[in-house]
């Protein structure tokens, strides 16, 4: 798994909602947060509602959040019904992973967290309560509230199976 310091690749995929999507293009306007997920993944069912709340407040100057989406198109809508998500979500070709290959993915979910010069800040896998609030401060959140039950820690599940 790339770490931080890496440059992280550049790449282009296809959003769901319809047209492309090139990291380079994003990176012209700030930081990008991206976090690999399969629908298949507990630990993402379990991440993905808060990642939500991230995108809920849309704090001027928070990283951009994409997810990127290890599955098909038809399989990708029915997880962000089921979750009511909203985020701008990538398709990875399941057949190739060629981007999921470039960053090194393993274990989902992952999260890089990249700089407008393209440069990795921080990279981690799975549901790590700490990690997830570190985060949440980027985006001026707070992340999980009183009545939120979540474990402090949650592995990731294996990728590309």
């Amino acid at each position: 798994m790339l770490q931080p310091s890496d440059k992280a690749p550049d790449f282009e995929l296809p959003l769901l909602t319809g047209g492309s999507w090139r990291l380079s293009d994003a990176l012209q306007k700030g930081s990008v947060l991206l976090v690999f997920f399969k629908i298949s993944c507990e630990t993402c069912h379990l991440t993905f509602p808060y990642l939500q709340r991230l995108v809920d407040a849309g704090q001027s100057g928070a990283p951009q959040l994409l997810a990127v989406s290890q599955d098909n198109a038809e399989d990708t809508q029915y997880f962000h019904d089921e979750f009511k998500t909203s985020m701008p979500t990538l398709l990875e070709d399941p057949a190739t992973w060629n981007v999921s290959n470039s960053y090194g993915i393993a274990n989902v979910p992952t999260f890089f967290l990249i700089g407008a010069d393209g440069v990795i800040e921080r990279s981690f896998e799975g549901f790590f309560r700490p990690d997830l609030e570190s985060l949440a401060e980027l985006f001026g959140v707070n992340l999980f509230g009183p009545g939120d039950s979540v474990p402090m820690l949650k592995p990731g599940c294996m990728s590309k199976n």
